[in-house]
C-alpha cells in the first residue's frame, strides 16, 4: 500500500522570502536533482532517509560535500565555534583532566571538524592545560571541508600543535584511550520520517511527481516498525494516527561503530534536542525537520537539494540508549548553558576581555548571550557525556544529570 502524505505545514519561515541562487548555484542543484530523480524511476519510491542523505553527502554534489561555504556569516547557518574562543575553550577545560588522567598515549577524535575553528582553539587550550593528546584525529567525510581545515589549522598551529592533527576516513579500527567529541553531528544522521495509519507504522518515502518530487507513506518494515513501537513503550502511551515525526533506527548501530574501539575515555555529544517525552509531544504532530538556506529556517526538504542544510532535532534519550548499548556509562547531561558555565566560561569571558576595547567587548557580550540564553544556544543545545573506564574524579561536572542514569 501506498498513500500520498498530506501537505507539510512550515514550521519556521517559507521559502517565498528565501534569497534567490546565482547561476551556478542552480545548475549544482538541478545535477543533484537529476540524480534523484534518475534514482527514484529506476528503483521506485525511496525512504526519506535516503534523500536526506543523498542531499546532504552525495559525492561532490551533497552539501557537505560540495564547496560552497556552509558555517558563519557568509554561510547557512552558525555554530558554537564558529562565534568566537568561549566555547572550545570551556570544552577543552572540560576534558582536559580527562587527557591528564590517560597520560601520554591518550587521542583526540573529533567527528565532523566544520571550518577547523573548534579544533584550532581547543588544542591551544589543551596545550595550556599541559593535557595535548597524542594526536587530533578529524573525521571530516567532505573532502572540500577536510582542505579548508588543513589550510586553516597549518596556517593558525605551530609546527608542533599541526603536526598532531590527522584526517581519518572513518572511525579508530585499533583500540584506544581518550576523548572523541562530535557537535552538531548527530543532528545531520540521515533521519527515518514515520506515521501511523489505522494503528499501523508507515514511513516517509520520496516520489516522483512529474517532474516535482512529493512525499508518500508506505509500509514501515520491522525494524522502523521496532523502534517506533519502543518510543511507545517507553512514552507509556500509543502514538496517534495522522501523528508525524523522526528517529533513528540506525543509531545503535552507528554508535557502536564509533564508539566500539574506545577502550578507556569518554565521548562528548553536543547538539539541540530534547529527552524523548518532549521530543514526542502530541503537540509537535509534525516533528522536528528543518532546512537551513542562507540563515533562514524553513519547513521544504525539496527546496534547492544540495544547496541547503537538512538537519532533525536530537532524541537525546534514544542517544542515551545507543550509547548504553555500545558499553559506556552515562556520564552527564546537561543544558549547554549550564555545561559552559560548570566548565569555565566567566573565567575565560573575563580574561578576553582584559584590555579588549569597546568592540570586543561587545562582540564577546553577544558570544556570551548566543551561547547561553535560553532562546539562543543555551537551553535548545544540549551536552550529553558517556564514559568508560576512566576515574570519575576526572570527569567534568555536569550541573543538571539525573544520577540514576536516566533521562
Amino acid at each position: 500500500m501506498l498513500a500520498v502524505a498530506p501537505s507539510r505545514t512550515p514550521r519556521d519561515a517559507v521559502n517565498t522570502a528565501l534569497p534567490a541562487p546565482g547561476a551556478d548555484e542552480l545548475d549544482h542543484s538541478r545535477r543533484l536533482q537529476a540524480a534523484i530523480h534518475a534514482e527514484i524511476a529506476r528503483t521506485g519510491p525511496i525512504p526519506f532517509s535516503r534523500y536526506m542523505e543523498r542531499c546532504l553527502y552525495a559525492p561532490g554534489l551533497g552539501y557537505y560535500s560540495a564547496g560552497r561555504t556552509k558555517f558563519g556569516r557568509d554561510g547557512d547557518f552558525v555554530t558554537a565555534p564558529e562565534l568566537g574562543h568561549l566555547f572550545a575553550q570551556c570544552i577543552a577545560e572540560a576534558l582536559a583532566p580527562v587527557l591528564r588522567t590517560l597520560g601520554p598515549d591518550a587521542d583526540f577524535v573529533e567527528l565532523g571538524g566544520g571550518s577547523g575553528a573548534f579544533a584550532e582553539v581547543a588544542l591551544l587550550a589543551l596545550a595550556e592545560r599541559d593535557a595535548l593528546p597524542r594526536s587530533y584525529a578529524i573525521l571530516e567525510p567532505s573532502a572540500d571541508l577536510r582542505e579548508r581545515q588543513q589550510t586553516r589549522l597549518r596556517a593558525a598551529l605551530g609546527a608542533d600543535l599541526a603536526a598532531r592533527v590527522r584526517w581519518i576516513d572513518r572511525p579508530p579500527e585499533a583500540d584506544w584511550r581518550g576523548v572523541l567529541f562530535a557537535n552538531e553531528v548527530i543532528d545531520a544522521l540521515p533521519t527515518t520520517r514515520f506515521t501511523l495509519r489505522g494503528g499501523e507504522v508507515y514511513e516517509e518515502h520520496v516520489a516522483l511527481d512529474g517532474q516535482a518530487l512529493r512525499i508518500v507513506d508506505r509500509p514501515a518494515d520491522l525494524l522502523v516498525a521496532g523502534a517506533v513501537r519502543h518510543v511507545e513503550r517507553d512514552l507509556g502511551r500509543p502514538i496517534e494516527d495522522g501523528y508525524r515525526s523522526e528517529l533513528l533506527p540506525q543509531l545503535p548501530y552507528w554508535m557502536q561503530a564509533v564508539l566500539g574501539s574506545l577502550r578507556s575515555g569518554v565521548a562528548l555529544f553536543v547538539d539541540y534536542g530534547y529527552p524523548r517525552a518532549e521530543f514526542y509531544r502530541p503537540e509537535r504532530r509534525d516533528g522536528t525537520l528543518i532546512a537551513h538556506y542562507r540563515h533562514r529556517a524553513h519547513a521544504d526538504p525539496f527546496f534547492l537539494p544540495g544547496l541547503q542544510d537538512l538537519t532533525a532535532f536530537v532524541d537525546f534519550t534514544a542517544l542515551a540508549e545507543a550509547g548504553n548499548s555500545a558499553g559506556f556509562g552515562l556520564a552527564g547531561y546537561a543544558g549547554q548553558a549550564r555545561f559552559l558555565i560548570a566548565n569555565g566560561l566567566a573565567g575565560h569571558h573575563g580574561r578576553a576581555a582584559e584590555g579588549a576595547d569597546a568592540t570586543a567587548l561587545y562582540r564577546l557580550g553577544q558570544q556570551v548571550k548566543r551561547l547561553t540564553l535560553p532562546d539562543e544556544m543555551g537551553e535548545r543545545f544540549r551536552a550529553m557525556l558517556f564514559a568508560r573506564g576512566i576515574d570519575p574524579a576526572a570527569l567534568p561536572p555536569m550541573t543538571d544529570i539525573d544520577q540514576s542514569g536516566s533521562l
